[in-house]
C-alpha cells in the first residue's frame, strides 16, 4: 500500500500498452517541450511486452484501482557487455517519492542480476531534473556522456551506470 492506495506489480501485457502511454503523456507534461507522439514516436506501445520478451527483457506495471500508475522496463544491453538497460521508469506525478518508484527500480535490477547482468545502465532526459536526483540517490553515476536522439523533443539524455553489488 502507497499513499492509502493498494498496489499491485505485475508484467505488464501488451495490451498495457494505451494505459501506459497516458502515464508517459502525464510525465512528461510537466517538462516543456517533450512532446507524445502516440502513434508516431510511441508506435512500440501497441506491443510493449512482446518487444521487451523478445529481447530477452520484461516491462513491469503498477496498478492501482484496474490503472497503470508506474513503469520499469529492463533488457540486455546488447552494445554493452554484461549490462542490462532500465528503461520505461515512470510513475504518477502525485505518487512520486512514496517508495513506488524505488521498487520498481530494485525489481528491475533483480530480474537484471538474476539474468547475468553485471552492470545497469539507463539513459535520462537532461530536462528530468528530478529524476537525475533519484537515479544518483539509488547509486547510478553519470559519466558525462549525452546523446541526441532527433526526436519531436529534440532531446538529449545523460547516460548514467550502477555497478551490481559483488562486480568491480
Amino acid at each position: 500500500m502507497t499513499n492509502g492506495k493498494i498496489i499491485t506489480i505485475r508484467p505488464a501485457r501488451d495490451e498495457d500498452g494505451e494505459q501506459l502511454g497516458h502515464l508517459i503523456a502525464l510525465c512528461w507534461a510537466d517538462y516543456e517541450g517533450c512532446v507524445f507522439d502516440r502513434h508516431g514516436e510511441m508506435a512500440w506501445l501497441d506491443t510493449v511486452s512482446s518487444d521487451y520478451e523478445s529481447k530477452g527483457g520484461i516491462v513491469w506495471c503498477a496498478i492501482s484501482d484496474e490503472r497503470v500508475i508506474g513503469s520499469v522496463a529492463v533488457a540486455p544491453a546488447g552494445q554493452i557487455g554484461g549490462a542490462w538497460e532500465i528503461t520505461k521508469v515512470y510513475v504518477e506525478p502525485s505518487l512520486r517519492r512514496v517508495g513506488l518508484g524505488s521498487r520498481l527500480m530494485h525489481l528491475a535490477e533483480e530480474h537484471a542480476a538474476v539474468g547475468g547482468a553485471r552492470r545497469i545502465v539507463l539513459w535520462t532526459d537532461t530536462r528530468f531534473e528530478a529524476a537525475h536526483r533519484f537515479y544518483e540517490c539509488l547509486g547510478y553515476i553519470p559519466d558525462g556522456r549525452t546523446r541526441e536522439l532527433n526526436d519531436l523533443s529534440q532531446s538529449i539524455e545523460y547516460f548514467y551506470a550502477k555497478t551490481l553489488a559483488g562486480e568491480v
